[in-house]
């Protein structure tokens, strides 16, 4: 439900609404209008209709139904688009975010050389794996806390956020101390006691879409992290599982409309995985951004032939300040920017 207070609700009377609320069962979410604060009361639907006794309370102008199952990353909650930031970048709003580097964090030399010379082409975060899920047992696993150091090292240097992923509740407190943004992957998107942990962070989290999941089901993964209290979280297409075996999975950019209009958080496309063929990334980066896309993540490894990973769909260095270069007039003409 949706408690929508008066404008001149006093901060007391939006303390006792929010006391009912908890008395009830709920959890209050307090939301921040142009006009007027709106609470959003989440929590079991059986009894809903007990928070319908909040109208008689003070500084209640009216209590709505939420009618989508994903309450608090919806649009009926929240009109306002969501910009989140990350060691001061935005994410969402006018700016392009850029989040470029290597699938995994192979070595210092690796990692530091990527990221000098994705930031000198625009990139404004560093992405790269130091712990990787992969289908194998057998395949390259990730250099886990000595990646996550070298990361450290790399944003030092460049100034650069990173991004990087977390497979585990028990990895949480680590990563997060390294990071900038916690990536959940793909296979980990309805990993929902990782969800849980994310959303009692502090710390933006950036979810990907699975290869099998609907658009409601990615809204509804979002809600297990916004429901904890953590409303920093930005979605992350790269691409979805088909019928088609010419490209590693299938780009849904249709999805940028849909989620434009289905919730307020903001939306990147990996055109990497979704296609998982390095000549094709740069024209699905500017569809995506044609499309309406909040940003784009891109691998970018220094010798993709050499790559522990991922190296067919990997850009070199040269490759991405190209596309970089390609992207300014698409940016421009959605009234974008690229600080």
């Amino acid at each position: 439900m949706i408690i929508v207070m008066s404008p001149h609700a006093t901060a007391a009377e939006i303390k006792a609404v929010e006391t009912k609320i908890a008395e009830l069962g709920y959890k209050p979410h307090e939301i921040e209008g142009v006009e007027r604060k709106v609470i959003g009361a989440v929590g079991d639907e059986r009894g809903k209709d007990r928070l319908q006794s909040l109208e008689s309370m003070a500084g209640v102008e009216s209590v709505l139904p939420i009618l989508k199952p994903y309450k608090l990353a919806s649009r009926e909650v929240q009109a306002k688009d969501t910009i989140v930031y990350a060691g001061g970048v935005p994410i969402g709003g006018k700016p392009i975010a850029i989040m470029a580097g290597p699938c995994s964090v192979e070595s210092h030399d690796q990692l530091l050389t990527t990221a000098h010379l994705v930031k000198k082409a625009g990139a404004n975060f560093l992405r790269g794996g130091a712990f990787k899920p992969r289908t194998s047992p057998y395949s390259f696993q990730g250099l886990e806390e000595d990646g996550l150091k070298l990361l450290d090292e790399a944003r030092k240097e460049t100034g650069l956020p990173i991004v990087t992923e977390v497979m585990n509740p028990r990895e949480v407190d680590l990563v997060a101390r390294y990071t900038d943004i916690m990536q959940v992957g793909a296979r980990n998107v309805q990993n929902f006691s990782l969800l849980k942990e994310l959303g009692k962070l502090k710390k933006p989290i950036l979810l990907k879409r699975g290869m099998m999941t609907t658009i409601k089901e990615f809204l509804m993964s979002a809600e297990y992290i916004l429901s904890e209290g953590n409303r920093d979280v930005v979605l992350c297409e790269r691409g979805i599982r088909t019928f088609e075996t010419a490209t590693r999975n299938t780009l849904d950019l249709s999805c940028i409309p849909v989620l434009k209009k289905e919730t307020h958080l903001p939306i990147i496309i990996d055109p990497s995985h979704g296609t998982g063929h390095w000549d094709l990334v740069e024209s699905m980066a500017r569809a995506s951004i044609a499309a309406g896309a909040d940003g784009l993540m891109i691998e970018v490894h220094p010798d993709p032939a050499s790559a522990f990973s991922d190296g067919p769909q990997s850009l070199k260095p040269e490759k991405f300040a190209k596309l970089m270069e390609s992207l300014k007039g698409f940016i421009k003409l959605m009234g974008r920017t690229l600080d």
